[in-house]
């Protein structure tokens, strides 16, 4: 069950890109946007929660997130700079490197290790994502900067799903996300107000409002409240490395929805690539062991 519920998370995350590209709000901005809005979504949980807050004060609630609130935040702003600044190919391909990092993460934070049928597994997966990027894939110099931006975002993505494994030892997942959630939109909203007084242009709301609203609250509630709250929750329930290759599918996710609402119709790759990614995260979920609650 639980794994039905991390590909539901898993899809909701997919949705992001379609709500960042119908709207033209500053990529901080809405960054912020997102992250406090989801903070403020889930509060209402985390008052519920209130009766560990004795053992968790407020203090170390908001102290253990700082780290991954930085990273989360400097991760929304390099992704969408950085896919900005390189093809599409590139920065899909660069930001799905996650499974080659987690598992020296994992060992050197964690002391985590990872069964040889999950390395199999994750070669297995990675394969598929290879396929579909290599075959587009720019090596141009013109790129490089855009190429390395989207490879420090996906550095800062790997440290804050480590993170989100190292504290799941709390009680409830809200009494984590909610104070990663807001201090992250604060850090993304400094970074704005910062810009934005040094001369730099900045767009606080794009100029179709209705567009803008539904961008933000799209990312706020779906991507944000749904997707990332349970991959967090399921980083503390599953296998580390099970939670990143199952998280590879969301390009499948994309590319589905793309034909549906687009009318885009995938390449033959795609299906391969999928097949692939689909087998790796069958052997690395069966090579899994449930952990406790």
């Amino acid at each position: 069950m639980r794994y039905l519920i991390l590909l539901f998370g898993v899809y909701c995350c997919s949705t992001s890109v379609i709500f960042i590209k119908i709207g033209t709000t500053d990529p901080i901005v809405l960054s912020a946007y997102r992250l406090l809005l989801g903070g403020l979504f889930l509060s209402p949980f985390l008052l519920g929660a209130r009766k560990h807050l004795r053992e968790f004060s407020p203090r170390i609630l908001f102290r253990r997130a700082l780290p991954p609130s930085l990273f989360l935040a400097v991760h929304f702003i390099t992704w969408i700079m950085g896919a900005r600044m390189t093809p599409s190919a590139n920065a899909s391909l660069i930001v799905n490197m996650v499974p080659v990092v987690m598992p020296l993460l994992l060992f050197f934070l964690l002391k985590e290790r990872i069964t040889p049928r999950e390395g199999y597994g994750t070669l297995f997966a990675l394969a598929g994502v290879i396929l579909l990027g290599l075959g587009d894939f720019n090596f141009s110099p013109e790129y490089a900067a855009g190429d390395a931006v989207c490879f420090v975002s996906m550095l800062l993505y790997a440290f804050y799903l480590i993170h989100g494994r190292k504290n799941r030892d709390l009680p409830s997942i809200h009494l984590y996300v909610v104070p990663v959630y807001l201090m992250g939109g604060m850090v993304c909203l400094g970074i704005a107000g910062l810009l934005d007084l040094a001369g730099r242009p900045t767009t606080w709301l794009g100029s179709t409002t209705e567009t803008e609203w539904l961008s933000i609250l799209g990312l706020a509630l779906i991507p944000t409240v749904f997707g990332h709250s349970i991959i967090n929750w399921a980083i503390g329930k599953i296998r580390g490395q099970a939670v990143v290759i199952i998280n590879l599918s969301q390009f499948i996710f994309a590319g589905i929805m793309g034909y549906l609402f687009l009318r885009e119709v995938p390449h033959l790759i795609f299906y391969l690539a999928s097949a692939l990614v689909v087998g790796g995260a069958v052997i690395v979920i069966r090579a899994s062991v449930p952990e406790a609650d």
